[in-house]
């Protein structure tokens, strides 16, 4: 498998939350590669979405999503969670996909260790388990030297993908509803 180039992220966002499904999420924390295949994502396109971040505009918290693509926007949220986005399409326009889930396929003891048990199913619930915060904010994700990025992987089809629309947004229609989160409908990758 190879990181995914920078031109991988440089597309709509709405394409680029559907390929990430089946995709290796990899961080590689004290030595040790932890992976996981991506299960779940949504995506998050320009200051008229209400539900974007990017609603208020550029502002320091927003800044990494006006980038260029290929870049982790990471921030926090509840007053305790941090969560992970690929910054996508053209520099300047502030978009992004959140990847809500994955299923540990490496390092599957040290994730298990680090959620006492528990999956890796809901975004804060991820970067807990891959060591991921606010240091990693802006890092690129198409090279090794931060030590995330994210792999090609499985090729799934669209019979095994659900769309619904994204999850805890309080904000008016149509943006409450619209489909933008892509999830897999069974998930079974054999770990490593």
């Amino acid at each position: 498998m190879k990181i995914n180039p920078r031109d991988f992220y440089a597309h709509p966002t709405l394409i680029v939350a559907r390929q990430l499904l089946g995709m290796r999420l990899v961080r590689i924390l004290d030595g040790a590669r932890l992976a996981g295949i991506i299960t779940e994502t949504e995506a998050y396109i320009g200051e008229q979405d209400l539900g974007c971040h990017a609603r208020a505009g550029r502002t320091k918290r927003t800044e990494v999503m006006y980038g260029p693509p290929g870049r982790a926007y990471i921030y926090f949220t509840y007053g305790m969670h941090w969560c992970l986005n690929a910054v996508t399409e053209a520099e300047g326009f502030p978009a992004a996909v959140l990847i809500r889930a994955i299923q540990p396929v490496e390092g599957v003891a040290i994730i298990a260790a680090r959620r006492q048990g528990r999956g890796a199913d809901g975004p804060a619930k991820l970067t807990q388990a891959l060591g991921i915060d606010g240091g990693l904010n802006g890092i690129d994700l198409c090279t090794p030297e931060a030590g995330l990025w994210i792999e090609t992987g499985e090729s799934i089809p669209e019979k095994s993908v659900t769309l619904g629309p994204r999850v805890g947004l309080n904000v008016p229609e149509p943006w409450k509803s619209v489909p933008w989160r892509f999830r897999l409908r069974r998930v079974h990758f054999p770990a490593q």
